[in-house]
Formats: structure tokens, C-alpha cells, sequence
């Protein structure tokens, strides 16, 4: 007795692997927010160096806005989040916002 199965096989199914999307979370220059606070962001949110923060932030000065990190969604989200709540904290006006980057 012979019976059919169901059973996918392994040359059944596509196991190409995508790469998540990944988002930019770039950080905005305002004429509010101390020049130290957004080091600070950037060490304690974005894990950079003190001197990449410091150089990151000096980007932001001059050029208006400058890119903190790119991640995928969910992990961009809540860094811009943590980084919102911060300066909201201290009363800072400091935006942040995520661009998609193309693969």
C-alpha cells in the first residue's frame, strides 16, 4: 500500500536567505541642543567612541544633520526612541529621523 505524503521536501520550498532592510537613523542639528548632550547620545545610545561621537556631532554642526547608525527597523526605532526620551528629559528639542538605505 502506497501512500502520499505532504511533506515538503527540501528542493520544495525557497531557502534563499533576504537580508533585512536597513535604516539610517540620522540625527538633525537644532540651535537648542548642547553640543555635549549629543555626544553624549551618541555614546551612550549609538555605542560610538568619544572621538567618533565628537567628530559625528561636529558633521551634525556643520552640515545640518549627520547619520548615528544604521540598523534594521526595529532596532533603529528604539534608538531614535531612547535618543528622543533623553533630550525630551533634558528638555532638548533634539529629532531624530530613520531613512531607508538601498540594498
Amino acid at each position: 500500500m502506497h501512500t502520499q505524503s505532504n511533506v515538503l521536501t527540501h528542493t520544495d520550498r525557497d531557502t534563499s536567505l533576504r537580508m533585512p532592510h536597513q535604516y539610517a537613523v540620522i540625527i538633525h542639528n537644532d540651535e537648542v541642543t548642547s553640543m555635549d548632550f549629543v555626544v553624549e547620545v551618541l555614546v551612550k545610545v549609538f555605542h560610538k567612541s568619544s572621538v567618533e561621537a565628537s567628530n559625528l556631532m561636529m558633521t551634525v554642526h556643520n552640515e545640518g544633520q549627520g547619520v548615528a547608525g544604521v540598523f534594521t527597523y526595529d532596532i533603529a526605532v528604539t534608538k531614535k526612541y531612547q535618543a528622543e526620551r533623553r533630550a525630551a528629559d533634558k528638555g532638548f528639542p533634539l529629532r531624530l529621523t530613520l531613512w531607508e538605505v538601498e540594498a
